[in-house]
């Protein structure tokens, strides 16, 4: 492709600009999702979630968050939990290394900034587990700023309006665009009608991820490492174990040792000579 032709892709027209708005908020009214975090917007429920919505659909997260929240209402209760108990409320939605991250990022937002969620790009990119488009969500769902980010459901808005013909596409390209169609004055509620359209799109069967340039299909869970690691933090939930005791209720193979090893280097689980169990 040419650069001439990427740079006409990106440079809507006002006119253009206005009909996709309103497109989107038609949408967004007519698809809009009710979520504990959005009818309770607090920076604190949106770090959460943010953090439990990466690589987990909404669906799965609800139940979990909701639980989660009850365990530990408040930012001060979950930074002085141990992690051993944010395993366990964690327990069941899977990459259980964001347990971890929420409770380092809490212990953080309670360390250096007095227990309030910060509300600027380079102070939350500090925070554990938060990356570029994980701050820009919560700055425009959490505070209402309007923040520039990428997540799938919203490349699928915008490829299916501007990219549908086209591979490779940078997230670049999607940034101008989305920098460019940004209703500043009501970002939160933007974000929300893309991210509602856009799962919409994708249960329609009009998907676009494959032409991202940057997009990689997740990996099966069946007969992988990140199985078995997930058997061995929901066995340990219940209480230390042996190695033997562990090897009656997780798969024995040569994953097991992989699992235990990557586990234990990041700080999820401690072994002894003895047992084996969540880190307190």
């Amino acid at each position: 492709m040419s650069t001439t032709q990427g740079s006409k892709r990106d440079d809507q027209t006002s006119e253009q600009i206005r009909l996709f708005q309103e497109q989107v908020w038609h949408h967004g009214r007519t698809l809009y999702r009710s979520m504990p975090w959005r009818d309770n917007p607090d920076p604190y429920w949106v770090l959460v979630s943010e953090l439990m919505l990466q690589q987990t659909q909404v669906e799965r997260v609800v139940p979990k968050f909701t639980a989660f929240i009850t365990t530990f209402p408040t930012l001060d209760a979950l930074a002085r939990a141990p992690l051993a108990d944010v395993l366990v409320a964690w327990s069941g939605l899977g990459y259980n290394r964001r347990a971890k991250f929420v409770s380092e990022a809490a212990k953080k937002v309670m360390a250096d900034y007095g227990g309030i969620v910060p509300s600027t790009l380079p102070e939350l990119r500090s925070l554990p587990g938060v990356g570029p488009n994980t701050a820009g969500a919560i700055l425009a769902y959490g505070f209402n700023q309007p923040s520039i980010f990428i997540e799938t459901n919203i490349r699928t808005v915008y490829f299916h309006h501007f990219f549908e013909a086209h591979l490779q596409v940078h997230d670049q390209e999607v940034t101008r665009l989305v920098e460019q169609t940004l209703d500043r004055q009501q970002p939160r509620r933007w974000y929300w009608a893309l991210m509602d359209y856009g799962s919409w799109l994708k249960k329609q069967g009009v998907g676009h991820n494959q032409q991202s340039r940057h997009y990689h299909a997740q990996s099966p869970l069946r007969g992988s490492v990140r199985e078995i690691r997930g058997q061995i933090l929901k066995a340990l939930v219940g209480g230390p174990l042996t190695l033997r005791q562990l090897g009656e209720v997780v798969v024995v193979d040569a994953r097991l040792g992989q699992a235990i090893e990557a586990l234990r280097q990041e700080g999820l689980l401690v072994q002894t000579d003895t047992q084996l169990y969540l880190t307190k």
